[in-house]
Parts: structure tokens; C-alpha cells; sequence
């Protein structure tokens, strides 16, 4: 099927921040756009709101009918015996992928793809902003709802696109980039892979293979060693005080980090300043200062886009701020951004009680870094663990949240239902709470500040 044989999509979960951005593209293009989730959010409510027919119970019946024009796109998230997903995949209908989709799309156009374990939304969203700064006018697929976009599909009218591209199901794979980075390639996702060295030669060696001819491999200075085998291909590093793209005489003025960045050619940009808090977000800014450069943006392009980037929502996102009280509400589910995470509070607040609410995020996922969440955990004054959330998953025998809690050293610690954690978090009256997880803690959120919304300050 070709794009411009397409004039009905229906999508399988339209819903997820990642789908929903392909729905967007299609929508733009003047595309009928329909589709099934599980639950009304403020999300599927947007969608229809721009035009798209969107259903919340499983039946069959709501399927469009076949036809050379119809497109059904899935996310493997979606479980396998799903009545509409057997349905369609039993005859009739044109049936792909969300991956296969963005590589049906991006053929054909200059591709940026943003890979690594973490960071990808943040670094996919930066680029994407750096880019439109720089009035190279790139097209957009993100796994956040940025700020400065007000959405998670950007339309542009040149030939760049700009995609997070995503190691979960292999589904960086469908991507053919003239510029791709790797962030990081920390072990996650090892349900499907099976152990790290599975994910580093099937999952990221193989997505810097699919770099184009003469492209460009940007990949983080520690992680280099893995890549250094890829040919045709032009590659650099980036890093903190490391990398061709190095950041230098890094410094918190006013609130916000200012630093230096070294290119490979040893020239010097002086006082980038970026309000994103974490080291780890400077790190992040510099990779997508290093895709900018080599697509043809200049360095003032980098100093006006990233003060003026705003940042991504549940991405270290201050909700509120009462003068005693800050709640934050962050997407980290992986020891490494738990840590990030907790950190970058403390640097931004470090007279300041730091506690945190975190909800694991899949079975399999905490089974496998159990030890490492709770070592993360313990970096808080005060933390509590609530329920998993299980996404596409059936429950594993001994797995619980209480696996997490066993391991940890911090005596502050509690182990606590949802409602339980909502009364424990309305008795807080100063410090920073951290509220972590990619599940569904991000709708308990507006429930969190209601609790301390005697002030007029707060980002809900």
C-alpha cells in the first residue's frame, strides 16, 4: 500500500501517546480517521475533537468495512486475542504496525530517528524544536505532549521528519535514518529480547545498520564501543566533558543550566542555556544540538531554541508550586530515570525534604530490575510504592510491588494502595514530592494537587 492509496485509517488502540501521533499525520491529510480504546481520557477526547470517531467498547461490529482505501494500523500492546485485532487479521483488511507505519511514512524523506533506553521523548522533542528554530521545518512523531507544540505530531512542510524510534518490539527496525542517535542502551524491554546482549546485537546494532549510506550515527561517548564496526556511515559521540559534541563548564545560574558546546571541529559555542533541570537533560539538549548542527542549523539557531524549549508533560513536569509545597509528576520507569529523576531534584532544591510516589511500571519489567528500583528508591527521604500497573500483561507468580519494597534499605519507606497513598500525600505540607511512573499515576495526579490547591500557583 502506498500513502496516497490511503482514505481510511483505523487505529487499534488510539489512545497511546504513540499512535495517536500517527492519527494526527493522517488526520492533517485530510485522511478519515477512526478507532477503538479502552478508556475516555483527556487524550481520545482531543482527537475527537479534531475530527476523528473513536469507539470505547470492544466489538467487532465497529469495524469500517474492507476496501482498497482502508489502512488498519495495531499496536503490539494490544493483546494478541483482541476480538478486532483476530478480526482484521483474519482476511479482508490491510493490516500493519504502528512501526511499519512510520516506516511507510518516513520513506522516502530524510529521516531523523531518536533511539535509547531513555531520554527519547525529551531529545526527540528538542531536536524537533532546535530544527523548527533553525527553519528547517520538519515533520514530527513524539512520544510526549510537548508544550511548545501543544501535541505529540508536529507538521511540517520540508522534507525532514523527526521520529522517536522506539526499541520496544524491535519497532526501530522499519527505519531508514539519514541521522540517528542512540542515547543510551541500558537493559530494558528483556521480555522481548531476552538478555542485553540479545538487545545490544538485534536491537541497537541493528538500528545504526539501517543508518543510510553516508549518513550520520550519533551515539552517546560510553556506548561507542558498540558501534564502532558500523560502516558507511559518519560517527560521532556526544557527552558531559566526553564526545566530538561536548559539554563544557557546565553551571546552574537563575535556576537553569547554562554550559559551553565543543563540536568535533573544535570550535566553541559559548552560554547555551537550557531551564530542562538534570544533568542528564544537558546531556539530552547536546545530542540534539549535534543532529541540528549537522542538518544545516546554525549555533544562534541552538541558543534561541533551547532557552525557549518549555519542555514535555509528565517529563519532570512541575504541577505545583505553593511556596512550601512542590509536586512533580515525571514519566520515569527504569532505575537509570528514577535516579535521574531524584537527582535533578535535588540539585534544583537541596534544602528541601525530597519524598516520591512510584508506581511500577509491567510485571516483567520489575521483576528483572527489582534490585535497582529499590536502590534508586532509597536515594528519597521518604518513598511510597503503590499497586503495578500490568499495561499488556498478565500477572507473574511472586511479582508485586512488594518485591521492590523487600529490597529496600530506607526505613521511610510504605507500601500503599492508591487511596491510601492520596490521604498519606494530603497530609504533606512543604518539600518536593516526585510522583513516578508511566502507568496510570498521571491521573491521580490532578486528584494530588486538588489536595493543596488553596494556592493559585500550581501547572494543573
Amino acid at each position: 500500500m502506498q500513502l496516497s492509496d490511503i482514505g481510511r485509517v483505523y487505529f487499534i488502540g488510539i489512545g497511546g501517546i504513540g499512535m495517536s501521533a500517527v492519527a494526527r499525520y493522517f488526520r492533517s491529510r485530510g485522511v478519515w480517521v477512526g478507532g477503538y480504546d479502552r478508556t475516555v481520557t483527556p487524550l481520545t477526547q482531543k482527537l475527537e475533537s479534531e475530527g476523528m470517531e473513536i469507539h470505547y467498547e470492544a466489538r467487532v461490529e465497529a469495524l469500517p468495512e474492507p476496501g482498497d482505501d482502508l489502512l488498519v494500523v495495531y499496536t503490539p500492546a494490544i493483546p494478541k486475542d483482541f476480538p478486532e485485532l483476530v478480526r482484521v487479521q483474519g482476511g479482508g483488511y490491510t493490516v500493519l504496525k504502528r512501526s511499519e507505519v512510520l516506516g511507510l511514512i518516513s520513506r522516502g524523506m530524510r529521516c531523523v530517528g531518536i533511539a535509547g533506553t531513555h531520554g527519547k521523548t525529551t531529545t526527540t522533542t528538542i531536536t524537533t524544536y532546535l530544527m523548527v528554530t533553525a527553519g528547517l521545518d520538519p515533520s514530527a512523531f513524539l512520544g510526549g505532549i510537548a508544550r511548545d507544540f501543544d501535541g505529540n505530531y508536529v507538521h511540517g512542510d520540508s522534507d525532514w521528519v523527526v521520529v522517536e524510534a522506539d526499541e520496544y518490539d524491535r519497532s526501530f527496525l522499519r527505519l531508514n535514518p539519514e541521522i540517528a542517535v542512540v542515547l543510551s542502551t541500558d537493559p530494558d524491554h528483556l521480555d522481548i529480547y531476552g538478555d542485553h546482549g540479545k538487545m545490544l546485537e538485534t536491537g541497537f546494532r541493528a538500528y545504526a545498520k539501517r543508518v543510510k549510506p553516508g549518513g550520520q550515527l550519533i551515539v552517546r561517548y560510553d556506548v561507542a564501543e558498540h558501534f564502532a564496526d558500523v560502516e558507511e556511515v559518519m560517527i560521532s559521540t556526544f557527552g558531559i566533558g566526553a564526545g566530538d559534541f561536548c559539554a563544557q563548564n557546565i553551571r546552574v545560574e537563575s535556576g537553569a543550566f547554562h554550559f559551553d558546546l565543543r563540536e568535533p571541529d573544535g570550535h566553541l559555542i559559548t552560554n547555551l542555556r537550557t531551564a530542562l533541570p538534570g544533568r542528564h537533560n544537558v546531556e539530552n539538549a547536546v545530542a540534539a544540538c549535534a543532529v541540528t548542527r549537522l542538518a544545516g542549523g546554525h549555533e544562534d539557531d541552538l541558543r534561541e531554541g533551547l532557552a525557549n524549549f518549555h519542555g514535555i508533560a509528565r517529563r519532570f513536569e512541575t504541577v505545583l508550586k505553593n511556596g512550601q509545597l512542590v509536586v512533580i509528576d515525571d514519566y520515569a520507569h527504569h532505575p537509570t530515570e528514577l535516579q535521574a529523576a531524584i537527582s535533578a531534584a535535588r540539585e534544583l532544591y537541596p534544602n528541601r525534604p525530597i519524598r516520591g510516589v512510584f508506581q511500577p511500571h509491567l510485571y516483567s519489567r520489575t521483576q528483572d530490575f527489582a534490585a535497582g528500583f529499590a536502590r534508586a528508591l532509597d536515594l528519597l527521604d521518604e518513598a511510597i510504592i503503590i499497586p503495578i500497573y500490568p499495561a499488556r500483561e498478565e500477572p507473574i507468580p511472586g511479582v508485586t510491588s512488594q518485591l521492590v519494597y523487600g529490597l529496600m534499605k530506607n526505613e521511610k519507606r510504605r507500601l500503599l494502595s492508591k487511596n491510601q497513598m492520596l490521604e498519606a500525600t494530603a497530609e504533606l505540607k512543604d518539600g518536593v514530592l516526585l510522583l513516578l511512573g508511566a502507568g496510570d499515576i498521571d491521573a491521580l495526579v490532578p486528584r494530588v494537587v486538588a489536595q493543596h490547591s488553596k494556592s493559585d500557583n500550581h501547572g494543573y
